[in-house]
């Protein structure tokens, strides 16, 4: 069966709330999805129902699967990154055969991705998850997601906790994903994900309000040349670009270096603080990473 996801008058209340109220929804391979929406839209619930952990009405299928008949069956051709990170006592190099015998991949491939991301699996091998810090999980948790090589990518606020580098790493490993899968990428902030994304989906109080097609989806691994001027290299914004990993010239006052194009907007939010101190900011140009 062509790998899709249909969702056909879906609905879950709790008590006398309804979180989802009659959603109809159709995912085709390829789509890179932005499902945003405020707190209480319903987007967890949503990525629960597809996940196979809630009793829901109507009708889901993943791949053709039902996620709570099929639970097994569907996690095996699902990568999930959750917004908060789960409370699990096994150690890291249990928790990357777990994911790789759920998926039959080589163990060694979820290493591979966690170290692209910064994180040394072999260093942390057996260190309990629960004791790892935010990011540290975060990478783990995407590098299981992606290692996995899954059909459907399903990600809770991925990029939340990680490092610029590793944001950098993270995007360029979703544009090398095959061009078939399906993702999810569930957001407050639809500019944190603009670039990544062919269709936009918004949800309010349990219905999608906006369902449309935006941009073409594939500047995740473009990197974006920068170079800004500096008044002068005060501290607090050097030690800014320093985290962005840019280069300093001209005395400290000309600064350079390449943004991942999803971080953008990110950055420019970041540099609007020292706005006074900024003479000029100018972009050089796209090249892929």
């Amino acid at each position: 069966m062509p790998l899709a996801i249909e969702i056909t008058d879906l609905r879950k209340s709790f008590g006398k709330r309804a979180v989802l109220a009659g959603l109809d929804l159709h995912f085709q391979a390829g789509d890179r999805v932005a499902l945003v929406g405020s707190n209480g839209a319903g987007k967890t619930t949503l990525i629960r129902c597809l996940l196979g952990e809630y009793h829901a009405q109507g009708r889901l299928r993943v791949a053709g699967l039902d996620p709570l008949a099929q639970r097994v069956e569907v996690l095996r051709r699902v990568g999930f990154v959750p917004q908060l990170p789960p409370p699990l006592r096994l150690r890291v190099d249990e928790l990357i055969d777990l994911g790789a015998r759920l998926a039959g991949v080589d163990p060694a491939t979820i290493g591979n991705v966690a170290g692209q991301l910064g994180l040394d699996v072999t260093r942390h091998a057996r260190q309990t998850f629960a004791k790892l810090s935010g990011g540290m999980k975060q990478k783990l948790l995407i590098a299981i997601a992606l290692g996995r090589r899954p059909d459907v990518l399903i990600m809770d606020e991925p990029a939340a906790n990680l490092d610029p580098e590793a944001r950098r790493a993270f995007y360029g490993l979703l544009a090398q994903c095959p061009p078939e899968t399906i993702m999810l990428l569930s957001s407050h902030r639809v500019d944190e994900i603009a670039g990544l994304v062919n269709r936009l989906v918004e949800m309010d109080q349990g219905v999608i309000i906006l369902d449309e097609g935006v941009g073409r989806g594939d500047i995740a691994g473009q990197l974006l040349a920068c170079r800004l001027e500096l008044s002068e290299p005060l501290p607090a914004v050097t030690a800014e670009l320093e985290r962005w990993r840019f280069v300093a010239k001209v005395g400290g006052c000309v600064w350079t270096g390449h943004l991942a194009a999803p971080d953008r907007h990110r950055f420019l939010a970041a540099m609007a603080r020292f706005a006074g101190q900024i003479v000029r900011l100018a972009w050089g140009g796209e090249e892929k990473g």
